[in-house]
């Protein structure tokens, strides 16, 4: 593998860090001698708008980010985004990592809370929600306390805190009593959509408005959609309290409880001072699940699909406003229990929120709530957080952590290649104030990160897994990052920052391996086309297959770090992917639009590898353009092994 021009590897810079830069800024970068100009790089790295994009597609990873539900039905989440975005500008501005935590796991409870301090709680809301009908909501319920217990076990503590959900850890001292104490923090956790809108939309909304709700009461009238609802709800209700007597009462009973948010409390009576968003949500599902008697009628049945079409059509004509998914507390008191073998009917003993007793305990006496246990996590007596926190950043520049278990720090986790650097690293981290960008250049700028990648065979036979950090290391780029330098060098990539998912062009016959053909997959048109693969519209049942080829995770449960394959699917992936043969395409047109035809070779080379090719490499590449064109010289660039891989 032939490497960077000499003037470059003194600089300390890797292939892939500057693939990213024009040929031009290669060149000027190659020249630069002043001794500062390997620093001046990463400061302009830092501070760039797309360092957010880059960490945040890390942190999605733990906090197992998708735009569905998941399970059978996989319902698509509108409002998933906003939180994605969230965390892209909070590192984007270096949002201290306690201050990161603490705003993800209790930014409801946070005094003077903001909308973003809420949005930033859509973190807890990552967890699979199963909506089918037949499932007790009890129990789905409980999964999903379950995975915002493990997966804060696993972000925070380093620790497979979920192995005593059944019974006692096995191996590290976690009993099953501290596993429900964590549990607690979760179980008096609600979840609601919040409005959430974005710079400029509130005003055009608040415009539009009244007439919108004047309209929409006028269709709601038309139909006796009031009146019919006054009778509906207290019979739905009366039904939930004595399930058994009609069965038909029972199934719009059991498919409300699956299929609508808040459907407990209202089945319960709680809902007597509904939110106008509650209202208008129970409104909405009433016109769609009106009950058997109503159903019976096929008048009303007539009418109310009218509505349900004029009320839809309606809301197509309000300003863009967004909303997102969060989480408060539930106001009314919540018991937890430890759960017999793990069981979420078996209850045992009754336990208060609590944390591990092997850890510190917490500080003060005040409330045992969220926002406690968020500053627990972040106290500066605690002994893991900081350590899991920068073993992940040490892993995402060298391709492992100085624990190789990123995800487990308990016994059955490999020991510290190096523990007093790990513990060195928690503490700058603390003393910096938690800055993760300082962090990063701390770990750039270290002699150990600007080793050549080159393996030695003297030291490779010493030292094969290179654990004692003899050079770098060489890493496959990640399923997003190969997608994105396709269409960066074929001039595609939109640069665009934040906003919704977006579903590019995926091989037929995938989405259609939904539920019921539930999955709809338009591809995006327009420049939303070509977005970095950070924003592309994760399904959890059919995820976007060039992701997963690449071992992408699958967002299941919290993922610390990335396996990576050798699969002939990959290669398959970059020769015939409809988007990277329309790469290959449009880097072939940049080349011949850009490059005189005695210089375009070197120049594609340039643009995909920064560097130019050898004179055996330049040889083979000139007889392939005679025989296949440009498009085939793109076409293999692209699937180099250099070119999706980090020296």
């Amino acid at each position: 593998m032939t490497q960077l021009p000499a003037e470059a590897m003194g600089h300390g810079v890797k292939q892939r860090d500057v693939i990213r830069m024009t040929p031009a800024e290669v060149d000027e970068f190659v020249a630069d001698s002043r001794p500062d100009a390997y620093e001046r790089l990463a400061d302009r790295l830092l501070s760039s708008p797309h360092y957010g994009e880059k960490w945040a597609r890390t942190w999605l990873d733990l906090a197992h980010y998708a735009d569905s539900d998941g399970y059978e039905k996989d319902l698509v989440r509108p409002w998933a985004w906003r939180y994605r975005q969230w965390v892209i500008e909070a590192l984007n501005r270096d949002m201290p990592f306690d201050q990161f935590t603490i705003e993800q796991l209790a930014g409801d409870l946070l005094p003077n809370s903001t909308i973003g301090k809420n949005v930033a709680t859509g973190f807890l809301r990552c967890s699979l929600t199963n909506r089918e009908a037949g499932f007790d909501p009890r129990e789905a319920r409980f999964d999903e306390i379950v995975s915002r217990t493990n997966t804060v076990g696993t972000v925070w503590l380093g620790l497979t805190v979920g192995c005593a959900q059944c019974h006692n850890h096995k191996f590290d001292p976690i009993p099953q009593k501290d596993y429900y104490r964590l549990f607690a923090f979760m179980n008096s956790t609600e979840e609601e959509e919040i409005e959430a809108p974005l710079e400029g939309e509130l005003g055009p909304y608040l415009l539009a408005k009244p007439e919108y709700e004047r309209k929409r009461r006028e269709i709601l009238a038309e139909y006796d959609v009031p009146k019919l609802q006054a009778q509906w709800e207290p019979r739905i209700q009366e039904a939930f309290k004595n399930q058994g007597k009609d069965l038909e009462w029972d199934f719009a009973v059991t498919e409300m409880r699956a299929a609508f948010d808040g459907a407990e409390k209202f089945l319960k009576g709680y809902w007597t001072n509904r939110t106008e968003q509650q209202a208008a949500d129970l409104t909405d599902y009433f016109i769609a699940h009106r009950g058997p008697e109503l159903d019976k009628d096929k008048n009303i049945g007539i009418g109310f699909r009218q509505a349900h079409d004029r009320l839809a059509d309606l809301k197509k004509t309000l300003p863009e406003f967004e909303f997102a998914a969060a989480v408060h507390t539930d106001p009314l008191p919540v018991e937890t229990n430890i759960h017999l073998g793990g069981d979420y009917q078996a209850l045992g003993e009754r336990v208060e929120p609590g944390t591990l007793s092997v850890l510190p305990p917490l500080a003060g006496g005040g409330k045992p709530d969220r926002l406690a246990l968020a500053r627990w996590l972040v106290s500066r007596d605690h002994p893991l957080t900081a350590r899991v926190a920068v073993n992940r950043m040490w892993q995402e520049f060298f391709g492992r952590g100085l624990v190789r278990t990123s995800e487990d720090f308990g016994t059955q986790g490999d020991k510290p290649s190096h523990p007093e650097l790990l513990d060195w690293l928690a503490s700058e981290f603390q003393d910096r104030g938690w800055s993760m960008k300082q962090m990063h250049k701390l770990i750039v700028m270290s002699a150990a990160y600007r080793q050549s990648s080159t393996i030695r065979k003297p030291i490779e036979a010493r030292d094969p897994d290179n654990t004692l950090i003899a050079r770098q290391s060489r890493m496959r780029l990640p399923a997003e990052l190969i997608r994105d330098e396709a269409l960066s060098v074929a001039a595609l990539l939109n640069p665009a920052i934040g906003g919704k998912s977006v579903r590019p062009p995926q091989p037929a016959g995938v989405a259609e391996l939904g539920y019921a053909n539930s999955v709809k997959w338009v591809d995006s048109a327009g420049p939303d086309r070509y977005r970095r693969g950070l924003y592309i519209h994760f399904q959890r049942t059919t995820p976007y297959p060039m992701l997963m080829n690449f071992d992408a995770p699958d967002s299941n449960t919290s993922c610390t770090r990335r396996r990576r394959s050798n699969t002939p699917l990959q290669s398959l992936n970059l020769l015939n992917d409809p988007v990277f043969f329309e790469a290959a395409q449009a880097l072939a047109a940049r080349v011949t639009r850009e490059a005189p035809p005695e210089g375009r070779i070197d120049y594609a080379f340039n643009l995909c590898l920064a560097r130019k090719p050898t004179s055996r490499e330049e040889e083979i590449l000139a007889q392939h353009y005679a025989k296949q064109g440009m498009l085939g010289v793109a076409r293999v660039l692209l699937n180099l092994d250099e070119f999706i891989t980090r020296e």
